[in-house]
């Protein structure tokens, strides 16, 4: 699973993500989540992307790398994912098997976890900071220091600080 594809399934389908925004988003629909690569005639249920969602969450809320490991390693137990090789003409293959197949979804957003935590590290990982927004992100950006999920969020807080400041200074 791409890591974008994580991000939009935690974000759309996520409970605190959607309770954080209901305010402005009362009626908002769910997203259709369309780029999760799943065995063929697999199609995930409502249900099993918002309990997906929900588990995957704390882990960009932990803030302590130890305790994202820990995480992602009971998502990993739980979904009994296992490493596999496969062949394919002359060719092997590392590939993942799932002995849990009733939430392939949540097997492959843990896979997708770990090899991103592995790689990239835990400080890469995070809960925008903006007020009312409760969205996950991971940052790829050079100097590692994004606190928004997206440039919107980044504008509203500047325009709050300045209206903060720009109050503040009058007599």
């Amino acid at each position: 699973m791409p890591t974008a594809v994580l991000v939009e399934l935690i974000n759309g389908w996520g409970s605190v993500p959607r309770e954080a925004r209901a305010e402005d988003y009362p009626d908002e629909a769910y997203p259709p989540i369309a780029e999760i690569a799943l065995p063929a005639g697999q199609k995930p249920t409502d249900r099993a992307l918002a309990l997906a969602a929900d588990r995957l969450y704390p882990v960009f809320a932990m803030a302590d790398a130890a305790g994202q490991a820990r995480l992602v390693n009971e998502l990993l137990t739980d979904t009994e994912v296992r490493p596999c090789l496969s062949v394919m003409g002359n060719h092997t293959h590392a590939n993942w098997t799932v002995g849990d197949s009733a939430n392939p979804v949540l097997a492959a957003a843990a896979v997708a976890l770990r090899q991103h935590l592995a790689g990239q590290g835990s400080q890469r990982l995070g809960v925008c900071t903006g007020r009312r927004c409760a969205d996950v992100y991971i940052d790829a950006s050079p100097a590692g220091r994004r606190r928004f999920c997206s440039v919107t969020c980044q504008n509203r807080a500047r325009v709050a600080a300045f209206r903060s400041r720009r109050t503040s200074a009058r007599p």
